[in-house]
């Protein structure tokens, strides 16, 4: 089976934790899912200190091709 695959990066705040809006974040993945897309990886990205950045979502789903 083939895949395609897409990412959506979401900003956070904080310099001692992650915070992000909890409710962006259900909101985008309940509307991919209608689409099909399956989360299958999250993960932080981070600056200097270990702050973290942003979190970025991998989802995927099966290929029209």
């Amino acid at each position: 089976m083939k895949w395609e695959y897409q990412t959506v990066k979401l900003g956070v705040v904080g310099v001692w934790g992650i915070k992000f809006d909890e409710d962006e974040a259900q909101s985008f993945a309940n509307d991919l899912g209608k689409q099909g897309w399956e989360l299958v990886s999250a993960f932080s990205v981070n600056e200097a200190a270990g702050r973290s950045k942003e979190i970025v979502f991998i989802f995927k789903r099966p290929s029209s091709e």
